[in-house]
């Protein structure tokens, strides 16, 4: 045989090369499926224009990763449902009565720059889901930070409404429990986050380290800075009246912009916990967790590189 008479191409992902029986295909599912509950209550809260942005952005996700790549004659992955998860994510981040454009350009600003122009899944150093809302946030704040529907008496959320007051006056702690708030379409309901996540933590899809501690340390630094000390009400708002239930369970576990290490991951939720309050304390907005898990996305090299173990014979002192 001679050499070179035969060539086989491979498709090969993105390190971390982990062994494992459970394919990228049937991660995307399990995750996507865990958002159901939350989906769900969403669309029953807020109605058709939440189902409408849910599917275009979903769709607007998909139909990109498939037109760039065709273009670029590379592998179509849209089968893997990772673009269908982008979308999906950054629906649910989004106002319930935004209008449909902003997901078609939420979704291609996501695939198209924050994925695909990284080199695909795998190569994103940023969220695209979450990337793609503080873009969103920046170009169109107005319809971005606008949570008014039929059935509410404000369009503030309990967060904006506790920083600018000191105080919710319409909503009980059951309500910020139950998901009877304004909010984003996937934010609002703790209960329905709280099932989904049950489901991918039986499955050990995601890890508890990486939630646990990002919300332990946002929780002791909003006692210790926030002005309130122990006072229920403010902790309840802080913990279920905006993202960060969603956030620290859904975004910032996301595989590829999270550590790997044990050790990265209790420093990445300890950042993420300290950002988000030093955000949601002391910055100009009520919200904060976006910003943080974008953030602490840029800083994974870094945690990775100051928490991956050396190999055996390696760093010691020479003599």
């Amino acid at each position: 045989m001679r050499e070179g008479e035969f060539s086989v191409k491979y498709n090969v992902s993105a390190s971390p090369h982990i062994r494992s029986k459970i394919t990228t295909n049937s991660i995307m599912l399990m995750v996507i499926l865990a958002l159901m509950p939350t989906t769900i209550f969403g669309v029953f809260k807020f109605g058709f224009n939440a189902l409408l942005l849910i599917v275009i952005t979903t769709a607007t996700c998909v139909a990109t990763e498939y037109i760039y790549q065709k273009m670029l004659k590379q592998t179509i992955t849209i089968q893997d449902y990772s673009a269908a998860l982008t979308g999906l994510l950054l629906a649910l981040n989004l106002p319930p009565q935004a209008p449909w454009w902003i997901g078609v350009i939420g979704g291609v600003f996501a695939i198209l720059v924050v994925k695909q122009l990284f080199g695909g899944l795998g190569q994103n150093i940023m969220n695209p889901a979450l990337a793609a809302r503080c873009f969103l946030l920046i170009s169109f704040t107005g319809i971005m930070t606008d949570f008014s529907v039929a059935d509410t008496i404000s369009g503030a959320t309990p967060l904006a409404e506790f920083k600018a007051s000191g105080a919710i006056s319409e909503y009980s702690v059951m309500d910020l429990i139950i998901g009877n708030i304004p909010g984003t379409i996937g934010e609002v309901s703790a209960i329905a986050i709280l099932i989904g996540a049950a489901f991918l933590f039986k499955l050990k899809i995601i890890d508890y380290r990486i939630p646990v501690t990002y919300i332990g340390s946002f929780l002791i630094f909003i006692i210790l800075f926030g002005g309130n000390g122990l006072d229920p009400t403010f902790i309840a708002v802080q913990l279920f009246g905006g993202g960060l239930m969603f956030g620290a369970l859904f975004m910032a576990t996301d595989y590829v912009t999270s550590p790997i290490t044990k050790q990265g991951q209790l420093v990445y939720g300890v950042c993420l916990g300290i950002l988000t309050g030093v955000f949601r304390i002391y910055g100009a907005s009520a919200e904060g967790v976006s910003y943080a898990i974008i953030f602490c996305n840029l800083l994974v090299p870094l945690i990775e590189k100051v928490t991956l173990p050396k190999p055996f014979g390696k760093g010691g002192k020479t003599r």
